[in-house]
């Protein structure tokens, strides 16, 4: 089984590219240039320090990205390498981030070398509105991200822990919360959507 490791005793620049081991990963996503334009990407392969990001994007050497990518959540960082149709960002993270994110690309290595299915039964779609809110049964509103969706649930990356089974509604959308994870909760809706009843997010 996969186990990630990286350098030891790098002292305080953990985020240089040959500091850690790199996953090969097929994740979408969504990021934003320095201007704010908005850009589909693809993490091809990542690692606490960094990630290849396939993108139509054509950012500068050394401009701030940031991107939302399923199963990892917001990552931030400048370009370090251009390639064609492809780049490379140094992420700016805190240690513990990176220690997330380190147990994130585990789980995500091991996953794919077991042959697990995906957690949800639908393709995931990475929302143009991503700002909205959560609101629970008891009309309690919380403000929060989503970071992806399907026709039978969603990420969302949100401050507050709900219990689990806890009844909420995104949208016009009612669910229930049925995991926690690193960045938030995912949210099972209560029955297959449409996708007309998902475009308000699309």
């Amino acid at each position: 089984m996969f186990s990630f490791q990286h350098a030891q005793n790098t002292g305080p620049k953990p985020h240089q590219e040959s500091a850690f081991q790199r996953v090969s990963v097929n994740l979408s996503g969504r990021l934003m240039l320095a201007n704010r334009d908005e850009f589909d990407c693809t993490a091809v392969d990542m690692s606490p320090g960094d990630v290849l990001l396939s993108s139509p994007a054509r950012p500068r050497a050394g401009e701030r990205i940031i991107a939302y990518i399923e199963h990892v959540g917001r990552l931030e960082g400048t370009v370090s390498r251009l390639a064609d149709h492809a780049f490379v960002i140094q992420l700016n993270a805190t240690e513990r981030k990176r220690e997330k994110l380190a147990a994130q690309l585990t789980w995500i290595a091991n996953k794919h070398e077991l042959g697990l299915p995906e957690d949800r039964r639908h393709d995931r779609l990475v929302p143009r509105k991503v700002l909205t809110e959560l609101t629970f049964g008891t009309g309690e509103k919380y403000a929060c991200r989503i970071i992806d969706l399907s026709l039978s649930g969603a990420a969302i990356d949100i401050e507050t822990r709900p219990v689990i089974g806890t009844p909420v509604k995104l949208g016009t959308m009612k669910g229930r919360i049925v995991r926690h994870f690193q960045e938030g909760v995912a949210v099972e809706f209560s029955g297959i959507q449409s996708r007309e009843a998902l475009a308000e997010f699309l």
